[in-house]
């Protein structure tokens, strides 16, 4: 009898059990008869909950609030900080969502949005998240980069290696962003040259060269086949090599967004014909599949599940 493949996880959360846990409780199908209806608790205490557990793991928090404001339903926010209105994890949600819906409103929508930034980088003084939700904002409303700097710079101040920070930045700096290709690079490869042994800072340059190979695609994701030689360079070669040296190969304790990072190694080392060196990262992988950077060829998840196969099998 054939055996069905088991499908592949591809999830926002990635691989955080308590943070699937909570959207998955607070999902909107779980709301259709009205938000909370039948509780007997208030309807956003499983994040404040969740939130409270995170503690000051600032790289999970960060990658945690970020989810949640994308994929929690608006008015478990709202309801939030409505009932605790100067709870510092309700505000620096609130921020998130605001940031990212608010460049689709208005100009008031803006300016709102951003003192609802600054009231969360005053509850919450020592977290970086609040100052990553206002560069958020910066970067959809096109602010030039020297003013996003600054408040990049606050971020990196109370956590001087957050992967998340860099990862912002390089997306305004990015030439789909508001920067250039030299600027997006040499930054890159700064970050990673200095950050300490085992950051996944290291990965950096791979995730400016994937940035590039967007940026250079076109409107087809077929296209994106002839721009793959890049990866055989000197220069690429080496970034790779950095990559593997400096994070996978460190055995460091895996951050929130470690299946991120493996997903841009594995996929370089396939676009590097590397195949026996991809092999241990893809299983570490497992059914943890992310859309980018897989997304920039045809048919992502047939080509993620055949290189996959491809090099465990070996």
């Amino acid at each position: 009898m054939l055996r069905r493949r088991p499908a592949l996880l591809i999830r926002p959360e990635l691989d955080d059990g308590p943070l699937h846990t909570t959207l998955t409780e607070l999902r909107p199908a779980q709301q259709l008869h009205g938000l909370g209806a039948g509780r007997t608790r208030p309807v956003w205490e499983p994040v404040a909950t969740l939130l409270r557990a995170t503690g000051r793991d600032w790289d999970r928090r960060a990658h945690r609030i970020a989810v949640l404001a994308r994929r929690l339903p608006a008015a478990v926010s709202q309801r939030w900080i409505a009932d605790r209105p100067a709870d510092g994890d309700a505000l620096v949600l609130r921020a998130f969502v605001e940031a990212d819906r608010a460049p689709a409103d208005d100009h008031a929508a803006v300016r709102g949005a951003e003192r609802l930034c600054l009231r969360a980088t005053e509850a919450c003084p020592e977290d970086p998240a609040p100052w990553l939700a206002l560069l958020s904002l910066m970067h959809s409303c096109a602010v030039p980069v020297k003013d996003a700097v600054p408040v990049w710079t606050e971020a990196v101040n109370r956590a001087p290696w957050l992967r998340t920070s860099y990862h912002r930045l390089l997306r305004y700096l990015s030439p789909r962003g508001h920067g250039t290709v030299p600027d997006m690079m040499d930054f890159a490869w700064q970050a990673a040259v200095r950050a300490p042994h085992g950051s996944p800072l290291a990965l950096l340059p791979l995730a400016a060269r994937v940035e590039l190979m967007a940026h250079r695609r076109g409107d087809t994701p077929i296209e994106a086949l002839g721009a793959g030689g890049n990866w055989n360079e000197p220069r690429a070669v080496h970034e790779i090599d950095l990559a593997l040296r400096g994070w996978f190969d460190a055995g460091t304790p895996p951050h929130a967004e470690a299946v991120t990072d493996l997903n841009v190694l594995a996929f370089a080392l396939t676009r590097a014909h590397r195949p026996d060196e991809a092999a241990p990262v893809f299983r570490r992988l497992g059914r943890h599949m992310t859309p980018h950077p897989w997304s920039l060829l045809p048919e992502p998840e047939r080509t993620f599940t055949y290189w996959r196969d491809r090099a465990t099998a070996r």
